[in-house]
């Protein structure tokens, strides 16, 4: 019995149908880390704003980095570090250094806050928080970081932001206050293992200096008179 050329161009039809008909995406969904518990402290994220708070007053910054979809050129050396979901970046350590781009000419002076709020996502063994940063006049040194007065280690699941006034910089004062800053560094932990999502950073004014300065602290120096 002849087949009907009718039916073999039905087949046809059909197979061309199904090379068209778009294929179905994977439906699994990757979770967004919630911001869970945060910590109080003197600088709050505005989220309706998008822009950071000192006693309930905006802060002025020269640089904010909020990682909408990109590390917005910040590198790791040898840790994975990737645009998070919803904002932020996720930063698993391996080694904990984390490095702004360069050239960022902010004046320390006017600029004397680093701002970095987090969540961690997995615990590790020991906790740094170092900040250093590079100059026209020197680079990275043990002899100039600052560490954070408010923020530290957070734990699992917590979200806190660093606040680190480079007015009382634990080494290498008043460096920061003097200088043109260059290049940010950021070493969450002084071990490998932990994880975070790094949700904002920036480099900002600081309205009132006596809300952050430690106890007992000496007056710090004021930023140095422009060049006529």
């Amino acid at each position: 019995m002849k087949r009907s050329p009718w039916i073999g161009l039905a087949a046809l039809a059909v197979l061309l149908a199904a090379c068209h008909r778009p294929a179905i995406k994977d439906q699994t969904a990757v979770a967004q880390v919630p911001v869970g518990p945060e910590r109080a402290g003197p600088v709050h994220w505005n989220a309706t704003t998008g822009g950071f708070e000192l006693g309930g007053k905006p802060l002025k910054t020269a640089k904010l980095w909020t990682f909408d979809g990109s590390t917005e050129g910040f590198t790791t050396v040898g840790s994975r570090i990737s645009p998070a979901v919803g904002q932020g970046i996720d930063l698993a350590i391996a080694d904990p250094t984390i490095r702004s781009p360069k050239g960022l000419n902010v004046p320390g002076g006017q600029y004397p806050l680093v701002l970095v709020r987090l969540t961690r996502t997995a615990a590790a063994s020991a906790w740094d928080g170092a900040l250093y940063y590079s100059t026209p006049i020197h680079g990275e040194a043990i002899s100039f970081l600052g560490k954070p007065v408010s923020g530290a280690d957070p734990k699992v699941g917590e979200t806190t932001t660093l606040v680190y006034d480079m007015r009382h910089q634990a080494l290498g004062g008043p460096d920061w206050m003097q200088s043109t800053i260059n290049q940010i560094r950021f070493d969450v932990e002084d071990k490998p293992g932990g994880a975070f999502v790094i949700r904002q950073i920036a480099i900002a004014e600081n309205p009132d200096p006596a809300a952050l300065a430690p106890a007992g602290a000496p007056p710090a120096p004021s930023a140095p008179a422009p060049k006529l």
